[in-house]
């Protein structure tokens, strides 16, 4: 018995289409309990939901606490042996469930996660998050051989529902916090590329907002679970390198620049001429036209460079409140709906 967990907020632009996917999954629908969480929605959303009730769609409230608090609704009320985790806008290819499920016959197994497809965008900026996205899955996929990925993706993942532990409110990563638990409870966390779902790009700014999200995350994780940084930790290695990694990256880039003038000559002003170099293609990328050759380089720089100032400006977890990391919802959706 599977229960699908999906908080909503104002999310009326997917919902007809995401419900119609999760009820056409290859899965027996006498084994499927599909919870639909509204998140505090301003739309339809809540509407829509209610029109699938005689199909087994049951519509929840959520009294807030971000997602967090809809994950933690829609697990009180679950019965499922299994909980689904998915996220509104992200289309499923149908046999994502089923090659999810099929690796909790495993008894080590605590978390399945699948893997999140970014179809081909319109641009390089695109194309360059999507390259990111396909670097970071290839990482998860080595850690899975090995043991365990450190968290799941959010959009399409699975867990035995006695190891879901209730989440603090507003957490800002919820599909690393919930794995965790598993994790530090002896259970190996898989990345399955099997179980697929499907999103449309996103740009460059967009992408940063949620990086900043994601990376203050990691300081609130490291929190909640000084295990991480310690023995306990049988991926210490993997995580200081992967996660931990990426949040001293940046700082380690401006030690850099800063001590470069300090070299001996010529190589003082070799460095600050790379370093400018760098940086400033990355800065005159928003104008190189889209067909030019100095367009490949510029923007995978460009991107590169806003990935780490994310990383910097994540540093403001520690005294921020995690709330003020959560965008403020609309009703209205992206570009284009995936797969479009």
């Amino acid at each position: 018995m599977v229960s699908v967990v999906m908080p909503v907020k104002n999310g009326e632009r997917w919902l007809e289409a995401k419900l119609n996917t999760l009820l056409e999954l290859d899965y027996p629908a006498e084994k499927l309990e599909v919870l639909v969480i509204d998140n505090g929605c301003e739309d339809r959303s809540a509407e829509i939901a209610q029109r699938y009730a005689p199909r087994g769609v049951r519509l929840l409230k959520a009294l807030g606490g971000g997602k967090a608090g809809g994950l933690n609704e829609g697990v009180k009320h679950a019965t499922g042996e299994i909980l689904f985790m998915t996220d509104v806008r992200q289309r499923l290819d149908r046999q994502a469930l089923k090659m999810l499920v099929a690796c909790f016959d495993d008894p080590q197994v605590g978390v399945a996660s699948g893997e999140l497809m970014i179809l081909k965008g319109d641009s390089e900026e695109e194309a360059n998050v999507g390259l990111y996205w396909r670097y970071e899955k290839w990482i998860r996929q080595c850690h899975s051989d090995i043991d365990s990925v450190i968290g799941a993706t959010g959009a399409i993942y699975a867990m035995r529902r006695c190891l879901a532990q209730p989440l603090p409110l507003y957490t800002l990563n919820d599909d690393v916090h919930l794995p965790l638990c598993a994790f530090f409870a002896g259970y190996r966390v898989l990345f399955v590329p099997e179980s697929r779902a499907y999103d449309a790009p996103t740009a460059l700014d967009a992408e940063f907002k949620r990086k900043v999200r994601t990376q203050a995350g990691v300081y609130e994780l490291i929190g909640r679970f000084p295990g991480l940084l310690g023995p306990q930790n049988r991926m210490l290695v993997h995580f200081l390198s992967h996660k931990f990694g990426r949040l001293v990256l940046p700082w380690a880039l401006v030690a850099l620049l800063a001590a470069s003038p300090f070299l001996p000559g010529p190589w003082n002003l070799l460095m600050l001429a790379g370093q400018g170099l760098f940086y400033g293609l990355a800065l005159v990328d928003p104008w190189v036209p889209e067909a030019s050759k100095l367009k490949k380089l510029s923007s995978v720089i460009r991107t590169f460079v806003v990935l780490m100032l994310a990383a910097l400006a994540a540093v403001s977890r520690l005294w921020r409140t995690p709330e003020s990391f959560w965008p403020r919802p609309t009703a209205m959706g992206p570009r284009r709906p995936p797969g479009e």
